[in-house]
């Protein structure tokens, strides 16, 4: 294997690894900053170590083995390496003993989860919204600040610093790594949802070359389910995994085999993963069954208008953009309004979409926004204006960051202009 091989499979078992790395040494340690240090220190260490020996056959646990022994390499330095121990609550046998097999011990007890753990962390109310949603999607999202301060059309250095503070007052407010007591779960649960929401961001990817991502959707598919389970009675749970579980069945279908991306109405619906509908679905009908949709479970039943139909002339277009109209007034927002002009230019014409659309362009929020763009070129085509909707499609490929969608628009535009 070259070094260029094994650079790369270091990329690739750390998009995947990292994040239970964090959640087990944030459990251990206490500091989400130090364990997202730790685990970098084992990154390090495997951009050294795999391309001269080779990569492991447990590249995960290597990672992770790693950074435990870092982690008390580290502790082993420190003065108040005994203080450190009570403090994360190490047993008595643990501190009398202070040996690394009793660590490593300690580090592999997966009693409970994690990852929800560090979720319920980053979304403790000593941090305020921005800061929880940075920090979330920086630790276990996996993305990158550039990547973050794209999605939310903020400038990098106020991600950076965004994140940065939020890490200093988990310190600093010495927040535990652990779930909360059940009397304090919904009032936690509205930012814990927002979070797994982001995180499924992996759904589409806003940068990068990959067209979806699909180990991020499978970990917020995870973390829905746990905490479905944890909250049984909360529809919006049910409605956030539903969403997720409807999304997700339609990877499969998303990108040709060369990796180009294929649109929701091109796609070859016989590929949707059924299993994930049918789940979808169900979850969809347990939030019904629970009371009033909320934000996650109207978009859940506007995935499901998709889901539920075999083509797309047989999609209900008027009941999605009726659940739209709704939605609008639950969560209002821009994309949502760009989202009900595609599906009223679906049920009642490209001319009445076109008119929610033109309406945006003027939104600050959208400018940056290469979607916006996308739809009106769209719905141009569909008008036969193809000079104008072949200008539009321009745009949009020069505003988005994912290379695969990049390619899409060009050869949208290209194949209006013709020869």
């Amino acid at each position: 294997m070259t070094s260029a091989d094994s650079h790369r499979a270091v990329e690739a078992v750390w998009r995947i690894e990292s994040v239970r790395v964090i959640a087990g040494l944030a459990r251990m340690v206490g500091d989400v900053g130090l364990a997202e240090e730790l685990a970098q220190d084992a990154l390090v260490a495997a951009l050294e170590e795999w391309p001269r020996n080779g990569v492991p056959d447990n590249p995960g646990a290597w990672l992770m083995t790693t950074a435990k022994h870092r982690a008390i390499d580290r502790f082993r330095r420190r003065d108040t390496y005994e203080r450190k121990l009570r403090e994360v609550g190490r047993d008595l046998e643990l501190r009398a003993h202070l040996a690394e097999h009793d660590l490593d011990a300690a580090l592999d007890d997966h009693i409970g989860d994690d990852l929800l753990r560090l979720v319920f962390t980053v979304c403790h109310p000593v941090l305020p919204a921005e800061g929880r949603i940075a920090l979330a999607l920086r630790v276990l999202g996996g993305l990158t600040t550039e990547e973050i301060a794209r999605a939310f059309l903020v400038p990098e250095p106020t991600v950076g610093q965004r994140i940065s503070r939020a890490k200093r007052a988990l310190a600093a407010k010495k927040v535990p790594i652990e779930l909360p007591p059940p009397q304090e779960l919904p009032a936690r649960l509205a930012s814990v949802l927002e979070i797994i929401y982001l995180i499924n961001e992996g759904y589409a990817a806003t940068a990068g070359d990959d067209w979806v991502r699909p180990s991020l959707c499978q970990e917020a598919m995870r973390l829905g389910r746990v905490l479905a389970g944890l909250m049984p009675g909360e529809p919006e749970v049910h409605g956030l995994v539903a969403l997720m579980e409807i999304q997700a069945s339609r990877i499969p279908a998303r990108t040709a085999p060369d990796g180009s991306p294929i649109l929701l109405l091109d796609q070859d619906r016989s590929r949707w993963d059924r299993l994930l509908v049918r789940r979808g679905l169900a979850a969809l009908g347990r939030a019904e069954a629970l009371g009033r949709l909320g934000p996650y479970a109207l978009q859940a039943a506007i995935a499901a208008c998709h889901a539920r139909a075999l083509t797309p002339e047989a999609t209900d277009w008027a009941r999605m953009a009726a659940l739209y109209r709704l939605l609008a007034h639950v969560a209002p927002s821009p994309v949502v309004e760009l989202n009900r002009a595609v599906a009223v230019g679906m049920a009642y014409g490209p001319e009445r979409g076109l008119e929610i659309a033109d309406a945006l362009v003027a939104e600050r929020a959208l400018r940056g926004y290469a979607q916006l763009p996308a739809v009106r070129g769209d719905l141009l085509a569909r008008l036969g204006r193809d000079e104008e909707a072949a200008a539009e499609f321009a745009r949009a490929a020069g505003l988005t960051r994912n290379a695969r969608e990049r390619e899409l628009f060009e050869a949208r535009a290209a194949a209006l202009i013709g020869p």
